[in-house]
């Protein structure tokens, strides 16, 4: 398990939401409480978060753009091929994170030892704050008709007043990604 954040993904509605908190953790001081650890690729058509060392998630994410350009934005295609070359390559093994993407279909979590696993619930979570963030969500789920969003927002609140490795400021993201409203002319 990864200490020093906490990722989470919802899919309701025809919706994917994605959050992470901003806290960056090095022992047991706070560096940052700002980060940004769910970004947007493949021309905005896919989302993904990391948990982990920050420098190797950023290699990660350059190398599943790089997967998702070969395979013309196939989210399956990439995030096995991208757990194959992370498993076998010999660099990229020693990479210290978990990734979750997603599209508007699918959501996973691509790991180290090859794994690629779609939840059965859409519902996922990856860091040390992670299940904590996972029982809100699927409480929120079942009990509310609250949306994908505002799941993943409250499961964040949640998960920072329990995890100290988890704070309260919360980078969300919603697939499909939703054009800012034009002022109205008055």
């Amino acid at each position: 398990m990864f200490k020093g954040t906490t990722i989470i993904a919802v899919q309701r509605d025809g919706k994917v939401a994605m959050g992470g908190d901003g806290q960056v953790t090095l022992g047991d001081t706070v560096m940052k409480h700002g980060a940004r650890k769910v970004r947007w690729l493949y021309e905005e058509q896919i989302l993904a978060g990391f948990a982990g060392s920050t420098a190797d998630a950023f290699t990660l994410f350059e190398r599943f753009e790089e997967k998702l350009e070969l395979f013309n934005g196939s989210l399956t295609r990439a995030a096995v091929e991208m757990a194959k070359d992370w498993r076998m390559d010999k660099m990229l093994r020693r990479l210290e994170a978990l990734m979750i993407v997603a599209d508007e279909e699918h959501i996973f979590v691509i790991s180290g030892n090859g794994d690629v696993i779609e939840p059965d619930d859409a519902i996922v979570g990856i860091g040390s704050g992670a299940p904590y963030a996972e029982a809100a969500a699927r409480a929120l789920y079942r009990h509310s008709g609250l949306s994908a969003a505002e799941i993943v927002k409250a499961a964040m609140e949640v998960t920072a007043g329990i995890c100290i490795y988890t704070n309260d400021r919360l980078t969300l993201e919603v697939l499909p990604k939703e054009e800012p409203a034009e002022p109205e002319d008055k």
